[in-house]
């Protein structure tokens, strides 16, 4: 396990709050993104800071994944978002962890995890908590999370997220023109 993912991560939050630092909040969610720029053009990048919740994950044993632009941006995507995407195995196991992970992290609305894909927010982020039974295409999610790789942060914890090449996949079923672009972006990142 090597560090190099979760540096970019770092490097990434801290471009995204310089690149924020004069805007002003607007009102617009997730929602509301833009197909071409994400998240990023949303309230969601004002103050984005994911690595709370993921030390908070790490330290609930949980085992969920990093998917979406995160995932994107710790295999090398110079992308910036705004919003931190977890896939996760569906099981009451891990619905305990993830729901003290959030509460840890300030979630003072713990969401319902009996559906294929909830929001959530703590403070520094929000996303989708999505299962594998949110429909990918004809792609087969439940895969990915054995093949999840893992970065070490340099504060001491562990990140999973999706393996390249699954999230290359991804992006392509998605077929947003964002997924699309991110897509040809990872490709051409490929070792």
């Amino acid at each position: 396990m090597n560090e190099t993912a979760a540096l970019l991560l770092r490097r990434a939050v801290r471009r995204t709050q310089e690149a924020t630092r004069e805007r002003t909040a607007t009102g617009r969610g997730p929602e509301d993104a833009d197909d071409v720029a994400g998240t990023f053009s949303t309230d969601g990048a004002l103050g984005f800071d994911p690595l709370p919740l993921l030390r908070a994950l790490y330290e609930a044993g949980s085992r969920a994944v990093v998917i979406g632009q995160v995932a994107g941006i710790m295999h090398g995507s110079t992308d910036l978002t705004g919003d931190l995407d977890l896939l996760w195995d569906g099981s009451p196991e891990e619905g305990r962890a993830l729901r003290e992970a959030l509460a840890a992290t300030g979630c003072t609305t713990l969401p319902a995890l009996d559906r294929p894909q909830v929001e959530y927010r703590v403070p520094g982020v929000s996303g989708d908590l999505c299962t594998p039974a949110l429909p990918w295409g004809d792609m087969d999610v439940l895969s990915c999370l054995p093949r999840a790789v893992s970065t070490r942060d340099p504060e001491g914890f562990a990140i999973r997220y999706v393996d390249l090449d699954d999230l290359i996949r991804m992006r392509r079923a998605l077929g947003r023109p964002k997924d699309l672009r991110r897509a040809a972006e990872l490709e051409a990142l490929r070792p």
